[in-house]
């Protein structure tokens, strides 16, 4: 049972157009992320699913909801706390706006905080918390009506690999209560938690599917091996890895008809001398695949964030 059909979905302002033509469903109790560079269309496609964002043309319906807009939670990427609010009187704020009756608010706004890691934490005041604290409230917030679907705009992108980590842990949890759809820019977290992924270039769906879908579609599957010192990988492509490519002590080559099997690589590893710690056959990241996908060139400053 598809849980929400965007479907032509176009923004235009003026003679620019910033979402065109989109068109994409999501199933129940999934992870979908939204992949593009900046200027990409990702948080405009995200404020029309919410409604804050009237479409020029096409369409977005829930499953058996009427206003969507009481089905969705939100977490924009630039949230605003209010550095008075203690955590607490936050996510009543949020619940009660949600139409969250007072008594039950508080119940639900301490249940949520401390779900999300901030049951101690929650009589703080909002100006004290830390980046990943804060993104842990602006979550907090978005899930106190028990939304269908949360939608998640650059959710970890300020956040140091740590926050980052912790973060979408969180998320995977959330996962088994909620349909979830976030844009990122950060692909390697991409990798971790995903059913589904959209690339997005200058408004347009450029390519979709499962990640083992597009993977399949767009790899150029290699062998990898690691050798205990760079001492030995150098050595090892200087013997019999002429298409091989060194990064310390990682050795990535190619699929050939000299190596079509790994089989065939590990008999002839096993004549060697070498010190391996680790060899497997490896198909290409999310950052490689949009590379290849939408030409993402400028992609390559936050990908080695």
């Amino acid at each position: 049972m598809t849980l929400l059909r965007v479907e032509a979905l176009t923004k235009k302002y003026g003679s620019k157009t910033s979402v065109d033509q989109l068109s994409f469903s999501l199933e129940p109790n999934t992870a979908t992320a939204l992949i593009g560079p900046n200027g990409a269309g990702k948080t405009t496609t995200m404020s029309m699913i919410t409604g804050l964002l009237t479409p020029t043309s096409g369409s977005v319906q829930l499953n058996g909801s009427g206003d969507i807009r009481k089905h969705i939670g939100f977490l924009p990427q630039y949230p605003t706390f209010y550095s008075w609010l203690t955590a607490i009187e936050y996510v009543e704020m949020a619940a009660g706006l949600s139409g969250i009756p007072a008594r039950e608010a508080r119940k639900r706004s301490e249940k949520i905080l401390e779900y999300v890691g901030l049951g101690k934490d929650m009589k703080r005041q909002t100006s004290t918390f830390s980046g990943g604290m804060k993104q842990r409230l602006g979550i907090a917030q978005a899930i106190i009506h028990e939304p269908k679907l949360l939608l998640l705009d650059e959710p970890v992108s300020a956040l140091d690999p740590l926050g980052r980590a912790e973060i979408m842990e969180l998320l995977k949890e959330l996962q088994q209560q909620t349909t979830i759809l976030y844009s990122t820019h950060i692909l390697h977290d991409a990798e971790k938690m995903t059913d589904q992924v959209l690339f997005m270039k200058e408004g347009k769906l450029v390519e979709q599917g499962t990640l083992l879908e597009v993977q399949q579609r767009y790899a150029d599957p290699q062998y990898m091996i690691v050798f205990a010192s760079e001492q030995e990988a150098e050595s090892f492509v200087e013997l019999h890895g002429a298409q091989g490519k060194r990064d310390g002590s990682r050795v990535t080559m190619p699929i050939t008809e000299e190596l079509p099997t790994l089989n065939t690589l590990m008999s002839l590893l096993s004549k060697t001398s070498f010190d391996i710690l680790k060899v497997e056959r490896e198909s290409a990241s999310l950052d490689q695949i949009f590379k290849k996908v939408a030409g993402a060139h400028e992609f390559a400053a936050d990908i080695a964030r």
